[in-house]
């Protein structure tokens, strides 16, 4: 399966910088936009401003199994990076 990569940054409560990827299956701004809050909203940081600015795609790939398993479960997958 190919992924589309976004990478996004955003400012938590606390002031600091989330870096972290949202993978999905379709190359679609809007949806991984969608995705990224609704991440945000489910660990506490639901006032953090996500839009295109901070969630761009950046390119496709291909994924490991336990990837695409989450992302056939829920539409995305996130990949945690610095201040997650």
């Amino acid at each position: 399966m190919q992924i589309h990569v976004y990478d996004t940054y955003v400012k938590a409560k606390d002031g600091h910088t989330m870096h972290f990827d949202v993978f999905t299956a379709v190359k679609d701004d809007q949806k991984a936009v969608e995705y990224a809050k609704q991440w945000l909203i489910s660990i506490g940081e639901s006032d953090a401003i996500v839009t295109s600015k901070e969630c761009s795609f950046c390119h496709s790939q291909s994924a490991p199994e336990n990837v695409i398993n989450e992302i056939n479960k829920s539409g995305f997958y996130i990949y945690k990076m610095e201040g997650c």
